[in-house]
Formats: C-alpha cells, sequence, structure tokens
C-alpha cells in the first residue's frame, strides 16, 4: 500500500495537483487507526488508503483538505471521546497524524534577462524555484548567463508568453529592458491563471500601463491582481535588493503571509 501511495503522489505532483499524505504517527488506547497508517488525500477531498475509517477518518480528511488551501504541513491532536475536546466518539483513545502537504514544482518566469532579472535567477535558485528565462537578445539570454535555468526562451517575447503553459504554479515576473516591452508582456499574461505577475517600472508608468490596457477591455479585477511597481519597499535600489524585495513580495503572496515584523506577529 505504502508504494502504491508514493506511486499516487508522484503521478498527482507531476500532473501539476496537489496532494495531502496524511500519517497517524501516535496512537493511544482504543483507536480505529493505529500508528504508522496513511491516506492521500486530494483536493477535491477524494481518498487513497484508510487511517481506519469512521469519524475520525472524515475529519482527518477535512483537515488534510483545509491544509491544501493553505498549502501548509501540519501536525494535529485527535482526541476519540465524547469529553470535552473530543470529537464525539466512543473508542477513547486519542492520535496524532501529520499532515504532509506535497505541492508541484513551483516556476518562477523571468521575462528579461537584464540586472535584476539575473539577480532575481541567482536568489530564486536558493529557494527552489525553477526559473525560466523569457528574451529577445542573445547576449542576455544564454547558458553562461543563467546556467542553472531549467528553460531558457529565446526569440519574440510576446509570442513565446502566448504560447507557454503558465498555470498556478507559476509566478512572473517582468523586467524588460523598456517600458513598452514590460506592458507586451503584461497583455500576454494577464488573463493566465498565474499565481503572481508583478511589473516593474515607476508608479506613473504603471498607470499609464493600466490605462492602456483599460482602453482595450481589460477588467479592474484582472488589473488589479497585477503587482506593479513591483515588490516589497525595503529602502533599496540597487539591482540585489530590487530582487529581494521582488522575491520578497512572491513569497509573501504564496504563503499567503502577513508584512510583519516578526516581533509584531508575535503579539
Amino acid at each position: 500500500m505504502e508504494v502504491k501511495l508514493l506511486e499516487k503522489i508522484t503521478k498527482e505532483v507531476k500532473a501539476n495537483r496537489k496532494v495531502a499524505l496524511a500519517t497517524i504517527t501516535r496512537s493511544e488506547g482504543s483507536t480505529p487507526g493505529r500508528e504508522g497508517a496513511m491516506m492521500l488525500v486530494l483536493e477535491g477531498g477524494e481518498t487513497y488508503g484508510t487511517v481506519g475509517g469512521g469519524k475520525a477518518e472524515n475529519i482527518i480528511t477535512t483537515a488534510a483538505v483545509k491544509c491544501l488551501e493553505n498549502c501548509r504541513s501540519e501536525s494535529f491532536h485527535f482526541q476519540l471521546n465524547d469529553g470535552i475536546g473530543g470529537i464525539q466518539m466512543q473508542c477513547g483513545g486519542e492520535i496524532d497524524v501529520y499532515i504532509k502537504v506535497f505541492v508541484p514544482t513551483l516556476k518562477l518566469l523571468i521575462v528579461g534577462g537584464g540586472h535584476i532579472a539575473l539577480k532575481l535567477y541567482e536568489i530564486a535558485a536558493t529557494i527552489n524555484f525553477d526559473t525560466v528565462i523569457f528574451e529577445d537578445r542573445e547576449d542576455y539570454c544564454n547558458k553562461d548567463r543563467f546556467p542553472k535555468a531549467q528553460e531558457i526562451i529565446l526569440g519574440d517575447i510576446e509570442g513565446n508568453l502566448n504560447n507557454y503553459d503558465i498555470d498556478e504554479n507559476c509566478y512572473v515576473v517582468i523586467v524588460t529592458r523598456g517600458h513598452s516591452h514590460d506592458e507586451i508582456a503584461l497583455k500576454s499574461v494577464i488573463n493566465t491563471n498565474a499565481a503572481y505577475i508583478g511589473m516593474i517600472g515607476s508608479k506613473n508608468k504603471v498607470q499609464n500601463t493600466m490605462e492602456n490596457l483599460r482602453k482595450e477591455g481589460v477588467s479592474e479585477e484582472v488589473m488589479n491582481k497585477v503587482f506593479a511597481p513591483i515588490g516589497i519597499d525595503l529602502g533599496g535600489n540597487t539591482p540585489e535588493e530590487i530582487a529581494l524585495s521582488i522575491l520578497s513580495e512572491i513569497i509573501l503572496v504564496k504563503n499567503k503571509g502577513r508584512l510583519l515584523h516578526m516581533k509584531e506577529a508575535r503579539k
């Protein structure tokens, strides 16, 4: 059974779908599922394997679906009794469950190959993003410049973006060599299901771009999902600092975080 579950995890992740593995890590007393029991849960609540069945399994399934929604692995403790804090079962035992969330590989699509793009690529490699580079200048789009990029796509940026499968596992950063190129790239990706779309530029340039999109019939709802000007204000202006501010914003969005100092978050 364990091998089949692992094969199913691999299959789901390769198909760009999230999956959760619930494992009973400790059981005490009378429980329907024993230590080591495993169950796979898909986003729609479909399950494979079992952690004992019954009400406990239903509650664990619900918890796993919530973990999938939040993209976050968690540990849980369940008391299988009808007392305060229990889940209204007669078993009387208790279990600890660890729910591990497996997600497809996240892609950072960097549109542009200049100084900021290079720093984005370098930092992203340290936080487990697959990087994809889009450029129309060969000097800025090659294996010497981006040796560990998963994909390097040279040529017409608009056409290449239109032909690329951009889904909810893609984070798009538009940092081309000029405002007009940024706008063209944004038009190519704004109606995709990307998890994040960010575009560099001053407030005035961003406003001009949004006005142009508005004239072309793009809705306010769609435009509001674009992070532009891109990044979190960290007070820096070097390529390294700008890249860090952009990736900080991406991580914030990915993890559904709060923009707080940790000393404030502890309160």
